[in-house]
């Protein structure tokens, strides 16, 4: 009898809770089991995920992240030549991926999910020579739950000050590290509980812009990487972290009343996951829209200084994280806290016709011509603005001839309703890799790794993408 079954016993361990139920289907479905969309799904994660790894390596935070980290082993993180423990690569490649907020999301109910689930995968499957076929059965459990966990109580953990992808993805990172090294379902039910302790990250970055955002989902990633391996060793941790009284979802939901429903209805037979929407733009998902609309407005070629105003219907949702405070978001401090605003995304939209990467440096976050623009840019509440089930843009420039010009985008670019196409997502991974200084060669065995994964014998081979 191991020490975990010992004490439960002792206990009382009685009867079924949500985090054995939940356990029991994931240790038991097969990857065929998983289905083909679903498993297509997790490679185009993979692609954007290794990319972004790449673009962000020369960054100042993953500089001090590394520098910080005094963890050593034989695990990758994508694109750095120092080898590090398993932890340790799980937190940088998570950092990474979300650090330039050019990574995926949910739709509907709002959270990216890749960057928890695909680093504390890789990083698990790689220190202990799992397959690639184990690390493929790892994602997509792991994305699965990091969706269905969000549906639990959606919006309430922001509502409370806290990030849902440090408290929701060290449970998708669990589930899918828990998968990929073959846990049984009492071993990734110990791991479930020890992960609801292990789950942080506060919402105060929005105050400065501050690095703290980029890593939460890195922190996730090795949280529910560790969590795995404690439930394995039979750590005690406890089988009612999900609706016992003190429960994650009520402890970060604060006042909201869980829905358990999209735990398990349809689990291993329905796939949230499939749902994942990936960014054109590296700025907030809601932003993608607006933007779109000052593209086409630019493509009306009237110069910047006939604008008088722009007025943009937006969903209150939007206003906290987005526009407001106005003053602060009309001039951010820095090219990462113009990611956050909307007046300034929809303002190098207009002059750059995109916002990718090279459209939030800091150096852009000064250009006066950006910033001009941006002053005029306002908001108004639409009542029935769809938001979070949908993403859409508006805008009503005033000229000063008196002219009013409108655009609308009904949806999100990259999500249901208009999604990347596969070769679109390996142009961006290739365009990632190429920002981030290394080779069209290297961009070419990183995306032939990602879409032969299933096939991979050994997840050591990761070691081949250090540079």
């Amino acid at each position: 009898m191991s020490h975990a079954t010992a004490t439960e016993e002792a206990v009382g361990f009685q009867g079924t809770a949500l985090a054995e139920s939940i356990s029991a289907v994931l240790t038991r479905l097969s990857l065929d089991d998983m289905g083909a969309k679903a498993q297509e799904m997790a490679i185009n994660d993979l692609i954007d995920m290794t990319g972004l790894c790449v673009a962000a390596r020369n960054t100042d935070y993953i500089a001090s992240l590394i520098e910080g980290w005094d963890g050593e082993g034989a695990c990758t993180a994508i694109g750095h030549s120092r080898p590090l423990d398993a932890a340790g690569a799980a937190l940088i490649n998570g950092t990474a991926t979300h650090g330039e907020d050019f990574d995926d999301t949910l739709e509907g109910a709002p959270i990216r999910v890749g960057a928890m689930v695909l680093p504390a995968v890789l990083a698990a499957t790689e220190r202990f020579h799992r397959s690639g076929e184990d690390a493929l059965r790892g994602m997509i459990a792991g994305m699965e739950m990091v969706c269905r966990f969000n549906h639990v109580v959606p919006g309430a953990i922001h509502k409370a000050g806290f990030h849902p992808v440090g408290i929701i993805g060290a449970l998708g990172a669990t589930a899918g590290a828990g998968v990929a090294l073959g846990l049984d379902a009492r071993q990734l039910t110990l791991a479930f509980g020890i992960s609801g302790s292990f789950a942080s990250g506060i919402g105060e970055f929005l105050t400065e812009g501050a690095w703290t955002k980029r890593i939460h989902p890195g922190w996730a990633a090795q949280s529910g990487y560790r969590a795995a391996l404690l439930g394995r060793s039979g750590y005690f941790g406890p089988r009612t972290v999900f609706e016992g009284a003190r429960n994650i979802f009520k402890v970060f939901g604060r006042d909201a009343k869980p829905n358990y429903e999209p735990l398990l209805k349809g689990l291993g037979e329905e796939w949230l996951m499939e749902k994942i929407a990936f960014k054109p733009y590296a700025c907030g998902t809601m932003i993608h829209p607006f933007i779109d609309c000052m593209i086409r407005f630019r493509e009306e070629g009237i110069a910047p200084e006939r604008i008088v105003s722009i007025e943009c219907e937006t969903g209150e949702g939007l206003v906290d994280r987005l526009w407001e405070p106005l003053a602060v978001k009309h001039r951010p401090p820095s090219g990462y806290a113009a990611k956050f605003s909307m007046p300034f995304c929809m303002a190098v939209g207009y002059f750059d016709g995109d916002a990718g990467l090279e459209q939030f440096t800091d150096a852009k976050a000064k250009d006066e011509r950006i910033l001009a623009l941006a002053g005029k840019i306002r908001y108004v509440i639409d009542p029935n603005n769809e938001y979070p089930r949908n993403y859409s843009g508006h805008i009503k420039v005033t000229l000063d001839d008196g002219r009013v010009v409108e655009y609308r985008q009904p949806h999100f670019r990259g999500g249901a309703r208009e999604p990347l196409t596969r070769d679109e997502l390996v142009a961006k991974a290739r365009g990632n890799v190429a920002y981030g200084g290394l080779s069209p060669q290297f961009a070419d065995d990183l995306l032939r790794f990602c879409l032969d994964l299933r096939e991979c014998p050994d997840m050591g081979m990761l070691g081949r993408f250090r540079a």
